[in-house]
């Protein structure tokens, strides 16, 4: 009998997925963290950095579509976009599909990820790391921000959660969506991946929230759950000023703005997305942490 392979994905100290890989496609380290590039039985190919599963070819439209059209509709007319992180080229993706963008810049720290992925991902970014409009630049997120004049009407922070001595986890913090806002236009708004929003698994994401909450006047949680991730997902849109729009300005918007169809995100959805279960709005308004630089904030140990 043929031995399969089991790739175990450790969702929280308490529980692991098991995926069947039918082959590994890539495998190695880079200064910053593990790669491997799978394919597997349930979710065909998938990224996974330091060991967990980031984004899968069955359902990363979910994940991508929830974090990056809710601001880029939300705004009146978005035509400069900052993306951080996202090196599977999947959030610039959906970012390129308005074409009123005429410049997105995405800062990656991890060129060789990106690089790995151009190669073995073409299905995520479908070429977007080849058009005109894109500035990609490999350096830390932070420090670019520190240096650049640049603003942008829509920052999508698309950044691992703050697992210890991840790569990213320095950038959950207070002064860093300080940062962020500082870099926005007047009406600019952002968005990013707040890590797990379920099964008592919140801590991440209320801890985010929390903090957004101290930088900007405007924070709307959101959530969806993302089948390759075992969990429901948290997601976070901020703004000076409150900017959802309804359902039906959702898909009128979507139908004006967009170059191709959406597979996730429409109106009804939109409405959802926003609609928080009871238990997690509650967890929500109990939770005061804010999250500083200097004190780190982990989900766990890896």
């Amino acid at each position: 009998m043929k031995q399969h392979r089991w790739f175990s994905d450790h969702i929280s100290p308490d529980m692991v997925q098991m995926h069947r890989v039918t082959d590994t496609v890539y495998s190695g380290s880079t200064q910053f963290q593990s790669i491997e590039i799978i394919d597997t039985g349930a979710f065909g190919r998938c990224l996974v950095l330091d060991g967990k599963i980031q984004s899968s070819a069955l359902d990363e439209f979910i994940y991508h579509e929830a974090l990056v059209h809710p601001p880029m509709l939300a705004h009146p007319r978005p035509e400069t976009a900052l993306i951080a992180g996202g090196g599977e080229g999947a959030t610039l993706r959906e970012v390129l599909a308005y074409p009123s963008v005429r410049r997105v810049v995405m800062v990656d720290i991890d060129g060789e990820v990106v690089e790995v992925c151009r190669r073995f991902l073409p299905s995520f970014h479908q070429g977007s790391f080849d058009d005109s409009r894109v500035e990609l630049r490999i350096e830390d997120v932070k420090l670019y921000l520190e240096q650049s004049d640049d603003r942008f009407d829509v920052a999508v922070i698309d950044l691992p959660e703050p697992i210890e001595e991840g790569p990213a986890d320095t950038l959950h913090t207070r002064e860093f969506y300080q940062l962020v806002g500082e870099r926005l236009t007047a009406k600019g708004m952002v968005s990013l991946q707040a890590g797990a929003a379920s099964w008592g698994m919140f801590d991440c994401f209320t801890a985010i929230v929390s903090t957004l909450k101290a930088v900007f006047p405007f924070v709307a949680p959101y959530a969806v759950h993302v089948p390759s991730f075992a969990s429901v997902w948290g997601f976070a849109l901020a703004s000076s000023e409150p900017v959802l729009p309804d359902v039906a300005e959702v898909d009128r918007r979507i139908a004006a703005r967009l170059s191709k169809p959406l597979r996730f995100y429409d109106g009804i959805t939109h409405q959802g997305l926003f609609s928080l279960p009871r238990n997690l709005r509650e967890a929500m308004e109990r939770e005061t942490r804010v999250i500083t630089e200097g004190e780190p904030f982990f989900i766990y140990k890896p």
